[in-house]
């Protein structure tokens, strides 16, 4: 089955003046235009493409790569806003439209939203919505507390930054516990902290625990031998100072450095940490 808005693996079956015909198991095709061809490509050899409606919404097929896939989200620029809705570039030549009645506000042409890319069964189309919670899981939780997940920050608070989780879930990560500003739409990775009841997911940058301290301590002591052998950060540090340097939590750090005194490896004066 040719699966529209995901990869395929398909084989050329022919290859005539307008590109490649590509099949399925099932012998459904759908061409690749000679643009997107190798040029060496012959019969029967096995491509990988992204398929996907072309501006006449026939099923086409290319090698350049979408910013999503079909069921995840991405932060993407509105390029033109007509009486269909707002057509946003997501990477490929045509580009995706979020109709008016998948907009959580009318969209603006320049703008960037964070949408999901879906498949409109009525019409057989991909377009994309900005109405973010509808698609989010709260009864059903994939992910366990510690797991590493992708992140897509969505919105700033006073709280903290509201995250989609792995294109599913939706997360929070508190301000006070970020140590660095994060943008709407930039994606990162992260580990969950806490499952609440309602659904929601506590996330936290950096891995909670005993685990994240042997690889912080040896990223101090990587560090002092990058500074010839001298770190200007105390245990009294402010936590914005040790993130900066060290991109880790205060509370890690302070951790990492007691086990590396209590190892010998490294002096600590009020001036900072010296390397034995």
């Amino acid at each position: 089955m040719i699966t529209l808005g995901e990869y395929n693996l398909l084989r050329i079956d022919r290859i005539l003046d307008q590109g490649a015909y590509l099949v399925d198991e099932e012998e459904n095709d759908v061409l690749l235009p000679n643009k997107y061809m190798a040029e060496n490509a012959e019969v029967d050899d096995e491509v990988e493409v992204f398929v996907y409606n072309d501006s006449e919404d026939r099923l086409i097929a290319t090698n350049l790569t979408p910013k999503f896939t079909l069921n995840e989200f991405a932060f993407l620029q509105v390029k033109d806003v007509n009486r269909f809705g707002a057509f946003l570039d997501w990477g490929l030549e045509k580009e995706i439209l979020v109709p008016f009645s998948e907009q959580n506000q009318r969209m603006e042409i320049d703008r960037w939203y964070i949408v999901r890319l879906l498949l409109d069964e009525k019409t057989n189309r991909l377009v994309a919505s900005n109405k973010l919670n509808k698609f989010l899981e709260i009864d059903f939780i994939s992910v366990e507390v510690g797991e590493e997940v992708d992140l897509l920050v969505t919105e700033r608070s006073d709280l903290g930054y509201t995250l989609i989780v792995n294109h599913v879930h939706k997360g929070l990560a508190f301000a006070n516990e970020t140590f660095r500003e994060l943008n709407v739409g930039e994606s990162l990775t992260g580990y969950v902290k806490n499952i609440r009841e309602d659904g929601k997911i506590d996330i936290s940058l950096q891995k909670q625990g005993y685990e994240n301290v042997e690889p912080s301590a040896m990223q101090i002591l990587e560090l002092l031998k990058e500074k010839e052998g001298f770190l200007a950060l105390t245990d009294r540090s402010q936590p914005k100072d040790i993130y900066a340097q060290l991109e880790m939590s205060k509370k890690t750090f302070k951790k990492a450095i007691g086990g590396l005194y209590k190892k010998k490896l490294i002096r600590m004066s009020e001036e900072g940490i010296y390397l034995l």
